[in-house]
């Protein structure tokens, strides 16, 4: 008997028997189980047969994605410079050079460990966002979107939610074995498309369909409308459960979603816009259509038009659609909110499409950005945010970067690989830096960019040779400081002299991320505690190394404290003379450039000539973000501010109002 048990379960999991359709009797005989369940050795030998009740889950090897960042063109060149340290590097039968390829190869290590650390918390954060964006059904899909009432016999599906009750049932299938489970297989192993398939798209024109079918749509949506695809499907056998056969496509049904006629838009958008601070220069929608113009708007054209409005009433979707097109002709980076169906169409059209919390499916769809919070100060907190991301990527990235090619010096390669190590570290906590937001959108200013970073890597390289021949042609420092000299001396001392020429390079040039990290005086912006914690790490670990490393393998001996005080005195002379590369001049430009922003007069007067005002630009952006504050406060209570004001305007009674709008 015990030899039949798994013949018969094997049968059940090939799927021979239909335990759907058999009366219960035969369900226990074919599952050999009975109504009091199964034994504790029965339930292992099904584990064994069918496995867990859970869906396989591909899950991607860690191991396998770190080694992928050891395969790209950086860590190539990297890996050839390894293979060469001790293959062609030291002819003449000396012994490879392995201090340089352990050297590389724990720089490759670390590089590509940040980059794993890096992207798999970026991956998880965005995995926790899609998560939360899914669109939502209504119901369940089971077949059944409303309760059903089960009897003795009846099938249980799947996925189904016990409202109330109780039962007893058999489990016939588990985990993959289950019709939600044999979808997700069916999904997983259909990842490669076929030869054939490529062919039938040739044979039947998809893509000239496609496009002429998105032509269509875009018509519609310069109307305001939002379009459905009709299709229709052959069923031979009358059954919904019969498969049919493929799917015709009809036609595109637009859809209209106009504003309510019976409403006062125009004076709900007015006390709207006071409320919130946006201005209460509103139009009606038909000013769109050059009807029903003020007087001090008559002779304006629709583009000035628009850009002059605070907002419109009224608007149907081709309004805003027109709005936001008329916008974009203008040379405008146009923004777009919404939350429903008549939305959608300026939200594909706008450049940064932004769906509210709860907006529909269709918004969410069309939109490039989906607030997860209500509320429009969550559009500014994200602006701000990009814009500090911006001034990060643009001060370190490209400022920095530009100033490693084009400074170059003679330093022992060992060394070369302990300054970028060090970097390496300090560059991590780069993300966690207090950056002031730029309060306009900002652009990549390449002229300004490479010629800051020629100008500072020439000062750089020009500070570094001072140094250098104050140290090996004079005796400026013995004679002042009373160290020891390097003047000309012995091989020895040529060793020293990388030491000190090590430290003097390691430290101006990573103390060049606090000068490029923002436009004002470094010592005002105050940078970041745990950029401060990883650079003073840094720059103690390099101090130690040029004061007691004697390395034969990397050409260095130690120099002592007294030479690493000189050093450091020397960088931060050299250090407050850097930063204020045509600082000014980037700050006027930008102060006029962002006259009357968010409503903060700016004085007539040149500003920033006066050494007392530097820190005007900052005050400036400590204001915006306060006005942003104020905004969200106000929204919290913008609601009740509107049924007030419409009661008092239109004198209209409270329940017509709240019919207005949706909480």
């Amino acid at each position: 008997m015990g030899e039949e048990k798994p013949e018969v379960l094997e049968a059940v999991l090939k799927e021979t028997v239909d335990l759907e359709s058999i009366p219960i009797e035969e369900v226990f005989e074919n599952l050999r189980c009975s109504k009091e369940g199964l034994t504790n050795s029965a339930a292992e030998e099904r584990l064994a047969i069918f496995g867990h009740n859970k869906l396989e889950e591909k899950r991607e090897s860690k191991f396998l994605k770190f080694l992928g960042f050891m395969w790209n063109p950086l860590s190539w060149v990297m890996e050839a410079a390894a293979i060469m340290a001790i293959a062609l590097a030291n002819g003449g039968g000396k012994p490879p050079d392995w201090q340089d390829f352990v050297g590389i190869i724990t720089l490759l290590i670390i590089n590509s460990t940040i980059s794993f650390i890096e992207e798999n918390n970026a991956g998880n954060a965005a995995a926790a966002l899609m998560a939360r964006l899914a669109p939502k059904a209504k119901s369940a899909l089971t077949g059944e979107s409303l309760p059903v009432t089960k009897g003795p016999g009846d099938g249980v599906y799947s996925g189904s939610t016990c409202k109330q009750g109780e039962i007893e049932a058999v489990v016939i299938a588990t985990g993959v074995h289950t019709f939600f489970g044999k979808a997700a297989h069916l999904v997983d192993s259909t990842n490669q498309v076929g030869h054939f398939q490529k062919i039938l798209n040739l044979a039947h024109n998809k893509s000239d369909i496609e496009r002429r079918v998105h032509a269509v749509i875009d018509k519609f949506a310069e109307r305001g409308l939002r379009s459905l695809a009709v299709a229709y499907q052959e069923v031979p056998e009358g059954r919904k459960e019969s498969p049919g056969g493929p799917w015709q496509f009809i036609g595109l049904m637009p859809l209209f979603d106009p504003p309510r006629h019976d409403r006062d838009q125009l004076a709900i958008g007015k006390e709207t816009g006071r409320r919130l601070g946006m201005g209460t220069n509103m139009y009606p929608s038909s000013a769109l259509l050059g009807q029903n113009k003020d007087e001090s708007i008559a002779a304006l054209p629709i583009d000035e038009l628009i850009e002059k409005a605070d907002g419109f009433a009224g608007v149907f979707p081709e309004h805003k659609y027109e709005i936001v097109k008329r916008l974009q002709a203008r040379k405008h980076i146009c923004g777009m909110t919404g939350d429903g169906v008549n939305d959608a169409p300026a939200l594909k059209k706008a450049d940064i499409g932004i769906a509210v919390a709860d907006a529909t499916d269709a918004a969410r769809s069309a939109s490039d950005i989906v607030l997860t919070e209500p509320g429009l100060s969550v559009i500014i907190s994200a602006v701000l945010t990009s814009r500090a991301i911006f001034q990060r990527m643009k001060n370190y990235t490209l400022g920095f970067m530009l100033l490693a090619l084009i400074w170059r010096f003679d330093f022992p390669p060992f060394m070369v690989l302990i300054i970028a190590i060090l970097n390496d570290g300090t560059i991590m906590t780069i993300s966690k830096d207090r950056v002031k937001p730029s309060p306009l959108p900002d652009s990549w200013k390449l002229a300004e960019i490479f010629a800051t970073g020629v100008i500072l890597g020439s000062y750089l390289a020009m500070m570094t040779v001072i140094f250098f021949w104050a140290a090996y042609k004079t005796d400026f420092f013995p004679r002042t400081f009373g160290v020891p000299t390097l003047e000309k001396t012995a091989h020895d001392d040529f060793r020293k002299l990388a030491s000190a020429i090590y430290l003097q390079v390691s430290t101006i040039s990573q103390a060049l991320i606090f000068v490029t990290r923002s436009r004002s005086w470094s010592f005002v912006e105050r940078p970041g505690w745990l950029l401060v914690i990883a650079f003073g790490i840094a720059q103690l670990i390099a101090t130690l190394i040029a004061v007691y490393a004697n390395w034969s393998f990397a050409a260095v001996e130690g120099i002592g404290w007294g030479w690493a005080g000189v050093i450091w005195l020397y960088n931060i002379i050299a250090f407050t003379r850097q930063k204020d590369f045509g600082k000014e001049q980037r700050e006027l430009q930008w102060a006029h450039a962002q006259r009357t922003l968010h409503g903060l007069e700016v004085p007539d007067t040149k500003m920033f000539v006066d050494r007392t005002n530097v820190t005007e630009l900052n005050q400036m952006a400590e204001e915006a973000k306060r006005r942003a504050e104020i905004a969200r406060l106000r929204e919290l209570h913008t609601l009740k501010g509107h049924v007030e004001s419409v009661v008092r305007l239109k004198g209209l009674d409270i329940e017509t109002i709240q019919q207005a709008y949706t909480v």
